[in-house]
């Protein structure tokens, strides 16, 4: 009895380690990101300790490259990748952030494979200042397409047709999400990290046609992710149309705008309309279930975009 007492104390602890742990990584979204926030608190429970894990970790690794100034920026990060790969070895880390981020690889069998691409991204801010095509399709897909896609792992839950089937349009997504940031932070990323994400763009000649051209490749993008999104199972549709409705009000802000404006100032979208996104998307996920309840085929219907 007394052996049984102490094995489920032992059990609660470790609970009680997994359940903090899991608690740091939204502290860190939600510290970092009200969108990214909002956008999962739509999504079934049952996912959000995991997307929360893939945010803490990414969001980290970003932090070092970006932020960490006086410190050795290469060391850290190399450090961070490897006990991020010894953890998911071992399924156990000291580190809140990188226990809960090794867990969902376990649990949703995320591929290495995509872990690699985004440490290399990352290894790619600490010397790259300017891209060509290549190198900003290879940055791209490393720093934005694979988290889309260890984010689909988690919402196909083990289903490898679903996963397969929407594989591309969460890259489209997760390309158009970073594409409208590094136009949002254009200027910060040139007047403090030297950098300039789009091929062959001289950001103090930066002229409208090119910006026009940009714009054009992220509304394909956009495009191309929303068919996948009306795809996504009911426990994961509305916390990512809630993402794609707020960066697609963020883009349409960039569109409106001169490019003198995004040289000058970072676009933002108030808070209040991020609330006024939340509620209709909760809205229209209500009135589906509804529609669904009452036997009707809502199939056609699609939210505008």
């Amino acid at each position: 009895m007394k052996n049984n007492l102490f094995n489920l104390k032992r059990e609660t602890m470790f609970d009680l380690f997994v359940s903090t742990s899991a608690a740091c990584s939204k502290n860190i979204t939600r510290a970092y990101s009200t969108s990214f926030s909002l956008g999962i608190q739509t999504l079934h429970k049952k996912l959000h300790a995991p997307i929360y894990a893939i945010y803490g970790m990414v969001r980290y690794a970003d932090e070092i490259v970006d932020t960490f100034h006086g410190y050795d920026k290469k060391y850290l990060l190399q450090k961070f990748k490897a006990d991020t790969y010894e953890a998911i070895r071992d399924k156990i880390s000291l580190n809140p952030v990188l226990f809960s981020f090794q867990k969902a690889v376990n649990d949703y069998n995320i591929p290495l494979p995509l872990i690699e691409a985004f440490f290399n991204s990352m290894e790619m801010d600490l010397y790259e200042t300017a891209h060509g095509r290549e190198s900003y399709n290879e940055y791209i897909y490393g720093s934005a397409e694979v988290v889309g896609l260890m984010c689909l792992k988690v919402f196909a839950e083990g289903d490898e047709h679903l996963y397969n089937k929407l594989e591309s349009s969460a890259r489209a997504l997760g390309a158009a999400f970073q594409k409208v940031n590094f136009l949002r932070d254009m200027k910060s990323d040139f007047d403090e990290r030297g950098r300039v994400y789009f091929p062959g763009i001289d950001f103090t000649n930066f002229k409208e046609e090119a910006k026009q051209q940009i714009e054009q490749e992220v509304a394909e993008d956009f495009e191309k992710a929303y068919q996948g999104i009306m795809q996504l199972p009911a426990s994961s549709r509305g916390g990512v149309l809630l993402a794609y409705k707020y960066y697609m009000r963020l883009f349409r802000e960039i569109r409106r705008v001169p490019v003198s404006r995004i040289k000058e100032a970072r676009i933002r979208v108030a808070d209040f309309q991020k609330l006024v996104l939340l509620v209709e998307t909760l809205a229209g996920q209500q009135f589906k279930k509804w529609l669904t309840a009452e036997g009707w085929n809502y199939g056609g219907l699609s939210t505008q975009h």
